[in-house]
């Protein structure tokens, strides 16, 4: 499910969950007559001590079933949902994945689905609502693509508040003796605004006396790219959570050492306004099946999966746990084994790769070789294929059909499956839900009880340094051939060194639209160098963010935005246009 992305600057920004038009493209199609939460809870083997009701139709979980099993031995299997190459048709990774969970519901398996939240940026953006489509929803969809119990507005406010704690200490005296001009923690908002990228901060009224920090240069980012989602998404429990946010960086001082939020009394009163957030929100599929929608942090500039919380509480409600990571197999996967893995000890038994006809025919839009563009693209399914089994976890590709593709088409995707010995199902979860992918839940079931032993791997070692981790990613995962560093990303990463954090795992942000750093490039050349520009520090988090690219963090609505098209029935008060 689509929740927040970092946006490439050159590029528009482009959203997981697909919109196919045609036959199955209205609201008549989706059930709307949700079962009560008390019914979903109970599917789960819930008592009420273990949840808080929100809403008839919504609560949040208790952390204490973090330290049990309501039902089973706690081993769920984990399966992890990624993609081929993003393109602007939309590949319908999200709708694949509530597909798949509803269809393994539907074929007796007891099933939960984790997924992220919306970021009000995307849904008024380009892209619209992100909880799903047709019959392959996440409800209560419009409550959850808006304010949703209030997460990203509380994460919001924590990182503000570490912002307005930084402020006021530089204007009361600076005693910590922070270097202003080596602030690295801006302002967050959770709504597309380019006008807030760059900004002037004054901490004196005019007339005022000079002071630290007085017209020094910030900006704004988007709230799914602050450290703060990363870190609630990341933590493993509410003490966790509160040492992560102490190691907050937020600038140097003048001597040279690392300032953090600990170091500014900021931890006690954050943890506060994260306390609520902190705890999973259960829901439920427009098929009344179980769902855990719950943080939504980038799947570039952090990890691109919903919370390590919600994925241990999935693995002891149910046998089968759908968890959707972001974009392709280059980002949200990869990050999910080199970060999320070793962090939470879950391993995935099974990765399920989603593409279309559509995106492999635009894959193969200016690719050189012998056949049409639908033919040459597939060695961008390929390519994906290989990245998924380079962690050595059963892949099965998940082709998700559209009202339009043509058997002959289909057939040349299923003939590359074979090709590279990949096991696949064909899943129109759109038009008919459940129903519509019990082919792909029956051959995922298939695929993990032939697999009973796998043993995932990682791109590179815990005691790699950062430039051989990069590299790894670089060469393993992406094809380069090379990785040169700026004398920017040179210097910040000798600095990270120095205070200790040189051990951290990396996090490479770069575009979604390429294997490369050129989202214009769809197919990358036999040899090219990775270019690392900069090195940021998330130390909360618990990764080196190692930048590729032009990337912004904040950006800006379209000329024709989807906020035009959303509305409210004045009579029933029903919220319009948002799908």
């Amino acid at each position: 499910m689509r929740r927040g992305m970092l946006i490439s600057a050159a590029q528009p920004a482009a959203g997981c969950t697909h919109r196919q038009t045609g036959a199955h493209d209205s609201e008549d199609v989706v059930t709307r007559n949700l079962l009560p939460i008390e019914a979903i809870a109970a599917k789960l083997g819930l008592s009420a001590d273990d949840y808080e009701r929100r809403s008839s139709v919504s609560a949040k979980l208790s952390l204490e079933l973090l330290q049990r099993s309501p039902r089973g031995d706690g081993r769920g299997k984990m399966i992890l949902v990624t993609a081929t190459t993003p393109t602007s048709a939309g590949e319908g990774k999200t709708v694949t994945s509530i597909g798949l969970v509803q269809g393994l519901e539907r074929i007796g398996k007891s099933a939960i689905i984790t997924s992220r939240e919306p970021s009000l940026g995307p849904v008024f953006g380009m892209k619209g609502g992100a909880a799903g489509g047709g019959r392959a929803r996440i409800e209560p969809a419009e409550k959850i693509n808006l304010h949703f119990h209030g997460d990203f507005h509380a994460i919001t406010s924590a990182h503000n508040l570490l912002s307005a704690l930084l402020d006021s200490h530089l204007f009361h005296g600076n005693s910590l003796d922070i270097d202003p001009e080596e602030v690295s923690w801006p302002r967050a908002l959770d709504m597309n605004d380019r006008a807030l990228r760059r900004v002037i901060l004054s901490v004196a009224e005019p007339g005022q006396p000079q002071r630290d920090g007085n017209n020094r240069s910030s900006g704004f980012l988007i709230t799914a790219a602050s450290e703060i989602m990363a870190i609630l998404a990341l933590a493993a429990d509410r003490r966790d959570l509160r040492e992560r946010i102490s190691r907050i960086v937020v600038s140097a001082g003048r001597q040279g050492a690392p300032v953090t939020a600990a170091d500014l009394g900021a931890t006690g009163p954050m943890l506060a306004l994260l306390q609520e957030a902190l705890l999973p929100n259960l829901v439920q599929t427009s098929e009344g099946t179980p769902a855990l929608v719950h943080c939504g942090p980038f799947a570039n500039i952090a990890h691109g999966t919903s919370s390590v919380i919600s994925h241990q509480m999935g693995v002891r409600l149910a046998d089968y746990v759908v968890n959707e990571t972001g974009f392709a197999s280059d980002l949200g996967l990869e990050k999910y084994m080199d970060l999320v893995m070793p962090s939470s000890g879950i391993q995935p038994s099974l990765v399920v790769l989603v593409t279309t006809v559509q995106s492999m025919r635009r894959q193969g839009e200016g690719a050189t070789g012998e056949g049409d563009e639908l033919t040459r693209g597939l060695a961008n399914l390929a390519k994906h294929i290989s990245i998924v089994r380079s962690f050595r976890v059963p892949v099965v590709v998940a082709i998700n059909r559209f009202p339009g593709d043509s058997d002959s088409d289909l057939d040349l995707l299923r003939r590359c499956c074979v090709e590279q010995d990949a096991e696949f199902a064909l899943s129109d979860a759109f038009a008919k839900g459940g129903e519509g992918a019990a082919a792909l839940a029956r051959k995922v079931v298939e695929v993990i009880d032939a697999n009973p032993r796998i043993e995932p791997q990682t791109a590179y070692a815990a005691h790699h340094s950062a430039v051989e981790k990069i590299t790894r990613v670089a060469r393993s995962i992406y094809g380069a051939e090379d990785v040169a560093f700026s004398e920017q990303a040179r210097q910040h990463l000798a600095r990270f060194e120095r205070w200790g954090f040189g051990g951290l795992p990396v996090c490479i942000a770069k575009t979604q639209y390429s294997l490369t750093a050129d989202p214009e490039c769809r197919v990358p050349p036999a040899r090219w160098t990775l270019q690392v520009t900069d090195v940021h520090l998330s130390a909360g988090a618990g990764f080196l963010v190692a930048v590729a690219g032009s990337m912004l963090l904040m950006p800006g609505l379209p000329r024709v935005s989807r906020a035009l098209s959303i509305d409210v029935d004045d009579q029933t008060g029903e919220i319009t246009g948002m799908a």
